[in-house]
């Protein structure tokens, strides 16, 4: 393998570590918020609402989807359509008016 071949190699792989680790994190977040939510909902007190169960599925969960968008290198909002457009946009607006703002 030449060096090119050998950056690729290992960008790759580093991508992969990324997912699996993602994925890792996933299988934890359902197994212990599922033992969470179970053990919460059973012994609830009464000042507490049902809500008060799922409070840490709801904060890991941001967390989670903050690793999954990281891992699988993606925003949602801002996807590889959004700048190639935007990059368009910008080009004909430059030929228009022959000036870069």
């Amino acid at each position: 393998m030449n060096t090119q071949e050998d950056l690729k190699y290992q960008e790759a792989q580093k991508r992969v570590n990324k997912i699996k680790g993602f994925y890792t994190h996933l299988i934890v977040f359902i197994l212990v918020n599922t033992y969470v939510v179970i053990k919460k909902t059973q012994h609830i007190d009464e000042d507490e609402t049902i809500w008060h169960a799922f409070k840490l599925p709801f904060f890991w969960g941001i967390g989670l989807v903050f690793h999954g968008i990281r891992a699988f290198d993606s925003v949602p909002f801002f996807g590889k359509d959004w700048e190639e457009r935007k990059i368009k946009e910008m080009m004909d607006k430059k030929k228009q008016d022959n000036t870069f703002q």
